[in-house]
């Protein structure tokens, strides 16, 4: 059986984007907690066989889970990150992309604080390491090049999440390229974060950049529950330079009344245009 998808697989020259919390697996939950791996697991292999992003960003992904992930997209996609603690264990912030499509250039792995070369350090206000993964692509179809940027902004401190902003702006402006910044904020549209990606028009939020969105501004944090309207949207996709946000959509997918995650994923379909020089 194929589950109907909200995008599924995009043709050439536009491209599917996905960010997904995918909440890490807990390991003494009961067998009535929504949290339990076992059964998640088989709800997100359904969506992800259904949706198959040309790039998909996850977050809170642990090692094994990341393998599962791989299993799931199947044959032509690859994946980079490491574990955000120092030794590389740990929560992932992996990024997954079909390698049929694109071409990887290179990637880093960045630690959210004032030495972003050290990994697992911490210096922002954040208690546990956060983390950004950065990758180049070129896409085989267009030749465009252009930047991904895939994330986890710290839940407790407000100082940490807006300087991680400050310094995913200037990663993304050194760039010079087309970029795409996706990933769980922790906070909402309108917030200082916010703000510090948008307010100077260098990033566009692709929920009100889209020509069309295909849901209802669900909340993204819906902690399992049905997603209700106009609540907590804390996981965003951002996009830099010239890319058309042609739609978007926040997928409620549930199977049998259950979700696979306590986040819904983000999903855009994205054109990047070449630069015109």
């Amino acid at each position: 059986m194929v589950d109907a998808p909200l995008i599924g697989p995009a043709l050439a020259p536009d491209l599917h984007v996905m960010t997904y919390n995918i909440r890490r697996r807990i390991p003494h939950a009961n067998r009535r907690s929504p949290d339990l791996w076992t059964p998640r697991h088989r709800i997100m292999r359904r969506l992800l066989q259904a949706e198959r992003p040309t790039v998909l960003g996850v977050q809170e992904a642990l090692p094994d889970q990341v393998q599962f992930l791989d299993e799931c997209l199947g044959a032509g996609y690859q994946w980079v990150g490491r574990g955000r603690n120092a030794n590389g264990s740990g929560e992932h912030c992996a990024i997954f992309y079909d390698s049929r499509r694109l071409t990887l250039l290179d990637w880093t792995q960045k630690a959210l604080s004032n030495t972003p070369d050290v990994p697992g350090s911490r210096s922002f206000g954040n208690h546990v390491p956060r983390i950004a993964v950065l990758a180049r692509f070129t896409d085989r179809v267009t030749g465009v090049e252009f930047l991904v940027v895939n994330t986890h902004f710290d839940h407790l401190s407000p100082k940490s999440r807006l300087r991680s902003a400050e310094m995913l702006s200037e990663l993304v402006s050194s760039a010079a390229v087309p970029a795409v910044v996706m990933g769980d904020v922790n906070t909402r549209p309108g917030s200082r974060p916010y703000q510090q990606f948008t307010g100077g028009g260098q990033f566009r939020d692709a929920w009100t950049a889209a020509r069309i969105r295909l849901t209802p501004a669900y909340t993204t944090f819906s902690n399992y529950r049905q997603p209700r309207i106009g609540a907590k949207r804390i996981d965003w996709i951002l996009v830099s330079g010239p890319v058309t946000v042609r739609s978007v959509g926040i997928n409620p997918f549930r199977l049998r009344g259950r979700a696979a995650s306590d986040h819904e994923p983000v999903q855009a379909v994205l054109r990047i245009n070449p630069e015109i020089t």
